[in-house]
């Protein structure tokens, strides 16, 4: 389709610029999700990638509402992110009535939504491809899950990325009723059931948006290896057969791979504008305390500078994050070690807060634990304050507070899954090698294990804890960016392009 240029072009198209929650997708608690979102990821993925030269477009609803107010600050910030670092002919903003004044990036009606993602998809089917002449796609999530069957069509190559399992299902009819030609590349679709015309299944086998985009792509991606791995090998029953045996059926054909992602860059200790006290890796100790005295002061906890803080940075479901397990073991926890005084901080929000609220208030913890609604500034100081952050996932598809208390030397205390196991190697203080503490077995008793593992570490001598939080710190900042991430994005594009991507005379 596209004339043989010196550096390829790529179009990302990502209508999520923020983030359903990661594995399950919930519409009616998605927009409490902000880690881990699909807005940072695409954010800085298309800026490293025009800043190392690559030819690169980005394709992005016209949310003409958030865009000129700041009704959703998170959406505000990336598309002034994108728009900051790429020149304004690179991006290309689709116009439809269904985004132009809404309030929000996702509706609470799963109707809505895929109202929106149809619109969304007609206008990259119908107008920006024809313009852009790409020699690559980049699609992620279900809401562009018909973006590659289109592409295969055409012959333009097509990466799928997975950033959560959530899916859709509507008919052609339905998806022909909204301006795309469908009939055109219905042959590259997944159908509810195995299709035997057109006609026939025209109105009455719905078409898998999800599953589509995995099947009619060239190439997919998951952002953990591991998890990809965990999918393939069935570890987890809530992920649905054709979803896993499509991804099967790439990872066996050599086109799946996992590809971590990387921290928003304003998760950087010696430049956060919310810590009370920035620090680095020499001066981590001094930093941690500071922070942590002026996060007791806010939130009315103990003030002492030899209490273990804990932070839990994760949404409360009790499906994936595991707040059930930390409800769990919460007061036995804080009173086995009530004379440090241990102390747990949630900066989260999600449907399993009332019940924690309700163990501070019949255990009189309120001086030792706080339950506070999730707030971009309070996240940053308790990364900032707190010892150890809190992961223990029963599934994880990528998960990025890990990696950011590594950064801020705040050591992970985590279930070994997805992708923690791809960032979080248990401590060996003997080696001097580990980021985090790990345990194995989604129960209570392996989590309250861990916070004991934590508690020997935080009395270790400090010149020892020290030296390990150091050298924590640094290895993360080398490991976890999205200059890391990009390049390997970009390894993947010249592997499907079959020549480099970024121009050599660049």
């Amino acid at each position: 389709m596209s004339r043989i240029r010196k550096t390829p072009r790529v179009l990302i198209v990502t209508p999520e610029v923020t983030y359903l929650p990661e594995g399950m997708g919930n519409t009616a608690n998605h927009l409490s999700a902000k880690a881990g979102g699909l807005a940072d990821v695409s954010a800085a993925l298309v800026s490293a990638l025009f800043e190392q030269g690559g030819d690169v477009h980005v394709a992005l609803p016209d949310y003409r509402s958030l865009f000129s107010h700041e009704a959703d600050p998170i959406l505000n910030k990336e598309f002034k992110t994108i728009k900051k670092k790429v020149p304004q002919e690179r991006i290309h903003l689709a116009e439809d009535r269904a985004f132009f004044y809404m309030d929000a990036v996702y509706s609470n009606y799963s109707w809505e939504n895929i109202k929106i993602s149809l619109a969304f998809q007609r206008e990259v089917i119908n107008n920006i491809v024809p313009k852009v002449q790409p020699d690559l796609i980049h699609c992620n999530d279900w809401m562009t899950g018909l973006i590659p069957a289109m592409a295969r069509e055409l012959e333009i190559p097509c990466l799928f990325t997975l950033h959560n399992i959530y899916t859709v299902k509507k008919s052609l009819a339905d998806i022909e009723d909204r301006g795309i030609d469908a009939a055109s590349f219905w042959r590259h679709l997944f159908f509810t059931r195995p299709p035997h015309n057109y006609e026939e299944t025209r109105e009455t086998n719905p078409v898998d948006f999800l599953v589509s985009g995995v099947f009619a792509s060239h190439f997919v991606n998951t952002v953990s290896p591991t998890f990809l791995k965990e999918v393939v090998e069935g570890h987890h029953p809530f992920v649905e057969e054709p979803l896993r045996q499509e991804l099967t059926s790439k990872w066996e054909a050599e086109c799946a791979v996992g590809i971590l992602n990387s921290p928003d860059p304003s998760f950087h200790p010696t430049e956060d504008p919310y810590l009370a006290v920035p620090y680095g890796p020499k001066t981590v100790m001094e930093g941690k305390a500071a922070n942590k005295k002026h996060l007791q002061q806010l939130l009315g906890l103990v003030e002492n500078p030899n209490a273990p803080l804990f932070f839990w940075p994760s949404r409360l479901d009790r499906i994936q994050k595991g707040s059930q397990l930390m409800g769990h073991i919460l007061y036995d926890v804080v009173s086995r070690y009530w004379h440090m005084p241990l102390q747990v901080v949630f900066v989260a929000s999600g449907e399993f807060q009332p019940h924690l609220k309700q163990i501070v208030w019949d255990f009189n913890l309120g001086d030792r634990v706080a339950v506070c609604d999730f707030d971009e500034r309070l996240s940053h100081i308790a990364y900032g304050a707190s010892d150890f952050v809190l992961m223990p996932s029963a599934f994880e598809p990528c998960g990025l507070p890990q990696m950011i208390g590594a950064l801020y030397g705040s050591v992970p205390v985590a279930r070994d899954t997805g992708g923690i196991h791809d960032t979080i190697t248990h401590l060996d203080i003997s080696r001097d090698t580990g980021n985090g503490i790990l345990f194995e077995t989604f129960d209570p008793q392996g989590l309250s294990w861990a916070m004991d593992r934590a508690v020997d570490f935080f009395n270790l001598p400090p010149e020892t804890k020290e030296a390990q939080l150091a050298r924590i710190m640094k290895e993360s900042l080398a490991a976890f960016n999205h200059s890391v991430t990009a390049r390997h994005y970009i390894d993947l594009y010249e592997r499907m392009l079959h020549r480099p991507f970024i121009n050599p005379e660049f």
